[in-house]
């Protein structure tokens, strides 16, 4: 079993069962509607969320366990989530597909980062958005959450070229609070993203 398998073993929500902060601002802020697809979803917090928004909702994870979760929060919520067991070395990404991609604290090794950036581009349809929050490579002082190895992390230049021809509607880097489960508590040191393929 990989870790993250393990980690949602666990009978308890292990990052919460409410959405991510940031995500529910930009639900707010630009109405989100469509199919959206949440990478590297976890438990299923954000996923519900949109769902509960009136989004149809497919969820990726490679740990069972977290699918099962997902299914058993959407469930209690009342609304529908469609769960895949995916690993993002091996997904493939459909073209003009999603309205949104949703990655919140998704963090892979360099090469997968940006294989699933690329992923990301070419999966958003036209005037979709993909929304991220993760941990920067300032994090690692902070003892709030998020990978101790610092090819995880994120930089600010990973998004900027990645998404160069796209519109950049929101992007931040600095100091956060989170409160989110026993994994992500405190000051953290995270980039917020949201882009807009024109």
């Amino acid at each position: 079993m990989n870790q993250w398998n393990n980690r949602f073993a666990a009978e308890h929500y292990v990052y919460g069962t409410e959405p991510n902060v940031f995500l529910n601002e930009m639900q707010k802020r630009l109405q989100l509607s469509g199919e959206v697809l949440t990478i590297a979803e976890g438990e299923g917090r954000n996923a519900v969320f949109l769902a509960e928004q009136g989004m149809n909702v497919t969820a990726w994870d490679y740990a069972e366990s977290g699918l099962a979760k997902i299914k058993k929060l959407a469930h209690e919520r009342g609304v529908a989530v469609q769960t895949e067991l995916v690993d993002l070395k091996d997904a493939t990404w459909g073209k003009d597909q999603w309205d949104e991609v949703v990655c919140i604290f998704g963090h892979f090794p360099a090469e997968l980062r940006q294989k699933t950036l690329q992923g990301v581009k070419g999966a958003v349809k036209p005037g979709g958005y993909f929304i991220t929050e993760v941990y920067s490579r300032y994090q690692l002082p902070y003892n709030s959450g998020g990978p101790k190895d610092v090819g995880f992390l994120y930089t600010p230049e990973e998004f900027m070229q990645s998404f160069s021809d796209w519109r950049i509607v929101h992007f931040f880097m600095g100091e956060v609070e989170r409160h989110e489960g026993e994994f992500h508590n405190g000051l953290s040191h995270v980039i917020q993203f949201v882009g807009q393929k024109l």
